[in-house]
């Protein structure tokens, strides 16, 4: 029993580190498209103070844990093999409901959400549209098929000790960031 205990808890400190270095991967990528593609210049694109977006984190983890068995089945149509075409439908449809989701709960609690996609075709309310959906779903799979197995690869190389050096720091970090901007809030 403790034994399971102890593999739980260290999946539970896995996940967490994915959540923190996806959000830090969604925040880059923010970033980049503002200075880089609509040359708006640089801003934090976070919700919270330092250099990530949550939501990018919870897709990810919610990603793993509900698309990670199909992306290892083998589900063919003839001998064409479409289990990654339904893995990116189901990143796409994922991602946009997380998105809607999350728009909503910025705007209960700051009033406003952080995007606009009232210029884009097929909007809804300027909080999804097609083109953000398709490229979520374009970076999710970047995100299922090369990134998290890298980073899952670099996680297990990780002794016991230094995994919870590293999640103990990270939760410590983003508790504070998240502590400090619900006191700014108030």
């Amino acid at each position: 029993m403790e034994q399971k205990n102890s593999i739980r808890f260290e999946t539970i400190k896995k996940y967490f580190i994915y959540f923190v270095f996806f959000s830090i991967i969604g925040w880059c990528y923010e970033v980049f498209l503002e200075v880089f593609i609509y040359q708006w210049g640089f801003s934090n694109r976070g919700f919270l103070f330092g250099p990530y977006c949550p939501v990018y984190g919870f897709g990810a983890l919610i990603f793993i844990i509900l698309l990670s068995s199909l992306k290892k089945r083998k589900i063919c149509i003839g001998k064409l093999n479409i289990s990654p075409v339904l893995v990116l439908f189901g990143i796409t449809i994922i991602a946009t409901v997380i998105e809607l989701i999350t728009s909503y709960i910025l705007q209960v609690f700051t009033g406003g959400w952080l995007w606009d996609y009232t210029s884009y075709s097929f909007n809804f309310e300027g909080r999804i549209a097609l083109n953000p959906s398709i490229r979520f779903g374009i970076g999710g799979m970047v995100f299922m098929y090369v990134l998290h197995p890298l980073f899952e690869k670099l996680l297990n190389k990780l002794s016991s000790k230094k995994l919870n050096i590293l999640f103990l720091s990270l939760l410590s970090i983003m508790s504070i960031d998240f502590i400090v901007k619900i006191i700014g809030m108030i």
